[in-house]
């Protein structure tokens, strides 16, 4: 996963292309001395004009979302419309065989649709630090799945998922709190992080190597390097490349099926104007705006534009949950003596409870629900004609904002209605 499927096959056939071009300066030097010479050029002439086309027809390759780098975003598409038809050509048709298409399936993470092969990468799972010193923070813009919730302090913590993304620079890396370990859990992923609760280092010592792949940043520090431009604890960083690395090193499993349901974007003329949501936090205040010419929420934190520090993209999700869930203090236990001391939290992310649904400009009232560690997150319609149905999400980014119970959530209802029944359809 060092980079999209798509980006790595365009730039091998680009390699490709050059070679043949940067091969032919000396053969045309040797063209005037030799008919040997004349041959290779017309060999080399055929091979160039075979492999240009494969330039833009990779079947069965992925193409990432694109990227907004700015306060709001060009219009998703560009496909060609179904009434139009390209003119015929007049050479005569191929005899040569037709290749079948790749089938597709959706990722587990974000949806996108993948090979099969390529939708069964191993997961990573990278706890992100939220303290006002580690902002910003990278990687977060590339994440399939952010997931934020409350810690020690009031200051909330990140758990970033990477599948179908890549991205160069994560960080900086912090340690885990037991109920990430709960819902990273049904991914099977490697679990990255710089120690972490008493509780939390328990659960990761008894998944290891079932639920759980353990890499703990005191044990696989050479994966995720300390970096000299930030003071600690918050210069731990990492890459997708790098952990990918580990994650074969520690034979992390395939992930497992998709649990979530997808569906493409709605068309353009179905999207709202406007919308907004605000979800405060003891130490931040993370709002969305929806951009309808993209389909996605344009994440800010305290009224700024949020960045990825890595690339320099807007932080933009394709969908947007609120899970409501019974938070409180974490009493001190056998081998956890300080829970109460620091101030830690425990968080009741098995059972159910309320959630809102976010996407294509409309909100829904949903239910989320988990059984174990090893379930999945589910989330389905809470009230309507589709109630108890999967409450499915756009292809693409999904952030999740964990809150306690009684939060007070502010939406911005859009200048222009969207219709909500698509959240109950069955998934594409």
């Amino acid at each position: 996963m060092a980079a999209p499927t798509g980006e790595f096959a365009s730039r091998r056939l680009h390699l490709r292309v050059a070679g043949l071009g940067r091969g032919l300066a000396p053969v045309a030097r040797r063209l005037r001395r030799s008919p040997a010479a004349r041959a290779q050029l017309v060999a080399a002439l055929a091979a160039l004009l075979m492999a240009v086309p494969l330039l833009n027809s990779c079947s069965g390759i992925r193409t990432a979302p694109t990227p907004i780098t700015g306060a709001s975003s060009a219009p998703v598409g560009g496909s060609t419309p179904a009434n139009q038809v390209a003119p015929a050509s007049a050479a005569a048709p191929s005899t040569a065989p037709s290749r079948s298409p790749v089938p597709l399936v959706a990722a587990p993470t974000d949806g996108m649709l993948e090979s099969a092969a390529a939708a069964a990468r191993p997961v990573l799972a990278v706890m992100i630090d939220d303290a006002p010193a580690a902002r910003p923070q990278s990687g977060l813009a590339d994440a399939d799945v952010l997931i934020q919730a409350p810690a020690e302090g009031g200051i909330p913590r990140y758990m970033a998922l990477y599948q179908t993304q890549a991205a160069p620079e994560i960080g900086p890396i912090r340690s885990s709190r037991r109920y990430f370990v709960g819902w990273a859990a049904a991914w099977r992923p490697l679990y990255a992080h710089v120690g972490g609760a008493p509780n939390a280092l328990a659960a990761l010592q008894d998944m290891d190597g079932r639920l759980i792949w353990n890499a703990d940043e005191f044990t696989w520090a050479a994966y995720m390097p300390r970096i000299a431009t930030r003071i600690a604890p918050h210069n731990v960083y990492s890459s997708t490349r790098q952990l990918d690395a580990l994650a074969a090193r520690l034979g992390t499993p395939a992930a497992p099926p998709a649990a979530w349901s997808f569906v493409d974007p709605a068309p353009l003329a179905a999207r709202p104007t406007g919308g907004s949501l605000v979800v405060p936090y003891p130490a931040g205040v993370i709002s969305y705006t929806y951009d309808r010419a993209s389909d996605r929420y344009l994440r800010s934190v305290d009224g700024s534009p949020e960045v990825d520090a890595g690339t320099g993209t807007r932080v933009a999700p394709y969908d947007v949950l609120v899970l409501f869930v019974a938070v409180g203090p974490l009493a001190n236990a056998p081998g956890q003596a300080t829970n109460e001391e620091k101030g830690r939290l425990e968080v009741g992310y098995i059972g159910r409870g309320r959630a809102l649904v976010l996407r294509d400009g409309a909100v829904i009232d949903a239910q989320w629900s988990k059984a174990s560690d090893a379930a999945p997150l589910l989330l389905t319609v809470a009230d309507g004609p589709g109630a108890g149905a999967p409450a499915t999400l756009v292809r693409g980014q999904v952030a999740i904002q964990v809150v306690p119970e009684g939060t007070a959530v502010t939406l911005g209802p859009p200048a222009s209605a969207a219709p909500t029944s698509r959240f109950g359809a069955p998934p594409d």
